[in-house]
């Protein structure tokens, strides 16, 4: 059996070289994190703002955090100082509230646009209309404190691969579409963040420059 730093090595080793590996750990302890890091690996996603807070406390200060799960809009003020990228933008409201939000601290917050690509109703996401609706809004062109930087879904948990590769196709089509009609101009709207432990190589096929692996480097969550 592989150790942790083993799997980041291999991983890595897989993936191309403008592919970026988020390391999945939410669950797992600090520990499980250093060797990781210590393996070299510097992007770190995790589901809760409590527990990314507090791991975050106890690691190298080098750390790039990304939240990857659902943000509740009561959770934004406690969070966007502690984060490199928020993957999963899923409303107008969450998106407005984070803008507010940094421009009082002065800041500017990385987010993706989170996409439902999957046929699972309990996955969260925008439609395509919705956000062509909002980034055609007044009130969108009027937000200072919050950079685009790409797109994010989560496909079907199914074995079936055409699902999943139609699915990935989507949102990469998703990326393409919003890049030629609001962000030509914008090199750091770059990333479709897309595919997990069970399905990263499809995503990756289909054009992911970000993947979020949990369980093949830390192995199964109990």
């Amino acid at each position: 059996m592989n150790t942790i730093g083993e799997n980041i090595i291999s991983l890595k080793r897989e993936l191309p070289p403008e592919v970026k590996l988020v390391a999945v750990s939410k669950t797992k302890p600090v520990s499980d994190i250093l060797q990781a890091y210590n393996a070299g690996q510097k992007i770190f996603g995790e589901n809760r703002v409590g527990e990314l807070l507090l791991k975050k406390n106890q690691l190298p200060g080098d750390i790039e955090w990304h939240l990857i799960g659902h943000l509740q809009t009561n959770k934004v003020k406690s969070i966007i100082s502690s984060l490199s990228l928020i993957h999963s933008v899923d409303s107008f409201r969450l998106l407005k509230t984070i803008n507010d939000e940094a421009l009082i601290m002065n800041r500017v917050v990385s987010c993706l646009l989170q996409f439902h690509i999957a046929t699972e109703e309990t996955k969260f996401g925008f439609s395509i209309e919705e956000v062509l609706r909002m980034m055609d809004s007044e009130e969108f062109s009027n937000f200072r404190s919050v950079r685009i930087c790409g797109v994010m879904g989560m496909a079907t948990f199914t074995d079936d691969k055409i699902v999943v590769s139609s699915e990935f196709r989507s949102l990469a089509g998703y990326f393409r579409l919003l890049k030629e009609r609001f962000f030509e101009n914008s090199p750091e709207f770059c990333e479709i963040s897309m595919g997990m432990s069970g399905d990263f190589r499809i995503a990756v096929g289909e054009g992911s420059t970000m993947v979020r692996i949990g369980s093949l480097i830390f192995g199964d969550r109990k």
